[in-house]
C-alpha cells in the first residue's frame, strides 16, 4: 500500500507552533537573563530575608499595648 509521502496540514501546522513556542521560550529567557544582569548584587554575607532585623526581645506589638 502506498504512503503519503508528503506532510499534512495538520503536521506544518504542529511543526509552526513548535517553532513559535521554542522562540517566545528563547525570548523569555533572555528576558530573564537581562532582567538578573540588571539587578544589584548583594553584598556577600547578607540574608536580604533577615537584613535588618535586631536580635534580642522586640518592642510588644501594637494589639499588645493597654491603653
Amino acid at each position: 500500500m502506498a504512503r503519503n509521502a508528503r506532510p499534512t496540514a495538520a503536521k506544518r501546522e504542529r511543526e509552526k507552533a513548535l517553532s513559535e513556542r521554542r522562540q517566545q521560550k528563547a525570548a523569555r529567557r533572555q528576558a530573564e537573563k537581562q532582567r538578573k544582569a540588571g539587578q544589584q548584587r548583594r553584598p556577600d554575607g547578607v540574608d536580604p530575608d533577615i537584613a535588618g532585623i535586631v536580635p534580642g526581645p522586640q518592642p510588644p506589638a501594637d494589639w499588645q499595648l493597654e491603653e
